[in-house]
């Protein structure tokens, strides 16, 4: 009950940090917020380019209509990577402000997960113009897209408040994020068919909760088909799961913040 009245009193505090990081990173740029619309649409035209001519097309000509196949997996995958990212230094960054007045710390982990949620959305834009150019005919049941990144947004707040709490303590979590970043990229099926895979592969998959947020997403997004019963207890379990034990690393270890930061 606690929680729930803190929340409801520093709301506006939440909604002026996201409009802030809104301001700051599209600040001094001509397009501004366009930018969470071009960058994913220029970057889905280079990966497409360079998959489907400079590999002779081996990548993605299996695949009907690679470039929405492609972006809807960068979507889902950069909501990922920019959300948990933003939330990991969300407590050191915030240190000035937490040691002059109070303020419930896990406000500054969700700022900006709800931040990346946000710019999820814009791209969202981007996504349909892809659809549109290529042909790619909308249904009704496209909408429940949302669902898998609702979603994914409680598993990036999950390991987002695990992660800011953490790398106070140990700041190389910074690092090791990077690199990890890095290997599941390649170990989602965001450019590939997760086919492609050699079979013993393919069942370490089961265990890569981006994978099934891709998955679930193409699902309805690509294919215009109802979520499996196995993607959405996969997708639940993943993001109460980082919810758990998130929460509880991060409200074990907040009263001590102060002394590290």
């Amino acid at each position: 009950m606690k929680r729930m009245k803190d929340f409801y009193r520093y709301r506006f505090l939440l909604t002026n940090l996201i409009t802030r990081d809104i301001k700051v990173k599209y600040r001094r740029s001509a397009l501004g917020i366009l930018w969470s619309v071009l960058n994913p649409l220029l970057m889905m035209l280079v990966m497409s380019a360079v998959f489907t001519y400079m590999f002779n097309d081996r990548m993605g000509s299996g695949i009907p209509n690679f470039p929405v196949y492609l972006l809807t997996g960068q979507l889902v995958f950069n909501s990922f990577n920019d959300a948990t990212t933003m939330a990991m230094n969300s407590v050191m960054s915030a240190a000035p402000l937490m040691k002059k007045v109070y303020i419930p710390k896990y406000i500054f982990p969700l700022a900006k997960v709800s931040f990346g949620f946000v710019n999820t959305l814009f791209s969202m834009i981007a996504l349909i113009f892809v659809m549109l150019i290529t042909g790619q005919p909308f249904h009704f049941i496209n909408l429940l897209g949302i669902l898998p990144l609702v979603l994914l947004y409680l598993f990036n707040l999950g390991v987002g408040l695990f992660l800011s709490s953490a790398v106070v303590f140990f700041r190389d979590i910074m690092h090791f994020w990077t690199v990890f970043i890095t290997a599941l990229t390649y170990a989602t099926p965001i450019f590939y068919p997760v086919e492609m895979l050699p079979a013993w592969m393919q069942s370490f998959e089961a265990f890569n909760p981006m994978y099934w947020y891709v998955t679930m997403f193409r699902q309805v997004v690509l294919y215009a088909k109802l979520p499996t019963l196995n993607q959405m207890i996969a997708c639940t379990l993943c993001a109460v799961f980082a919810l758990v034990v998130g929460g509880f690393v991060f409200k074990k270890t907040q009263d001590s913040f102060i002394l590290y930061i």
